[in-house]
């Protein structure tokens, strides 16, 4: 599925097709991880690096604007489902990865947005908790804008540079965007995960303060 979908959108690189296809895909991507969205926008970066088309600020404002939406219905879908979200069992992929939208969302505010549309999972637990911990919609609005901003030019810039370096078979190109989009998802996981180690070698002394000092707490009381 993964192999024919990709074929189907190498056809459709010249095509005008292609940037409603990108936005489709993208909105998709952010409520139910059916198909990685980064593959396709990597995939134009490589064809507009190689090829000339399709145009690489119309592909970015696609993806950018489909994902932006698709962020927002998972933010209205945590929303309404804010006590089911809390009952899911934490040993869970699902679970897990709501429990550690949470941790990002109390330490990091509305950067966490920004720092899960690279992460795994990330996106969609991140988007929902923040929804059904009922943060302020324009603030939810701003730091997404942020964050799929930075998304869709990291994307297909790196597809752009795969593009360049393997102008004649963008197999290569494809993979070596791939490749780059890895390294940078990866690196920015082993920094969260130092940061949030770095915090737990910390919570000693923080937990001796009575007072709450997460974000969490205020979010709610915003709602």
């Amino acid at each position: 599925m993964f192999d024919g979908l990709l074929n189907a959108l190498g056809d459709l690189m010249g095509s005008l097709w292609i940037y409603p296809l990108i936005a489709v895909i993208s909105l998709v991507d952010a409520i139910v991880p059916i198909f990685p969205s980064e593959a396709p926008l990597i995939m134009a970066g490589v064809y507009a690096g190689s090829t000339g088309s399709p145009n690489l600020i119309l592909i970015m404002l696609c993806a950018g604007a489909g994902a932006m939406a698709g962020d927002h219905v998972a933010y209205s879908i945590g929303r309404a489902a804010a006590g089911k979200i809390d009952r899911i069992p934490q040993h869970t992929r699902r679970g897990r990865a709501i429990a550690g939208a949470k941790r990002l969302l109390d330490s990091r505010g509305g950067m966490a947005l920004v720092i899960g549309r690279f992460i795994p999972w990330g996106r969609i637990a991140t988007t929902v908790v923040f929804g059904a911990m009922r943060y302020p919609r324009m603030r939810f609005t701003m730091f997404d804008a942020i964050g799929v901003t930075a998304w869709a030019l990291h994307g297909t810039l790196m597809g752009y540079i795969g593009g360049h370096a393997f102008e004649q078979e963008p197999l290569k190109g494809l993979a070596l965007g791939l490749g780059l989009a890895i390294a940078v998802s990866a690196l920015i996981e082993l920094v969260r995960w130092l940061l949030a180690r770095r915090q737990r070698s910390g919570s000693p002394a923080e937990a001796e303060d009575p007072q709450p000092t997460g974000n969490t707490d205020r979010i709610s009381a915003r709602g």
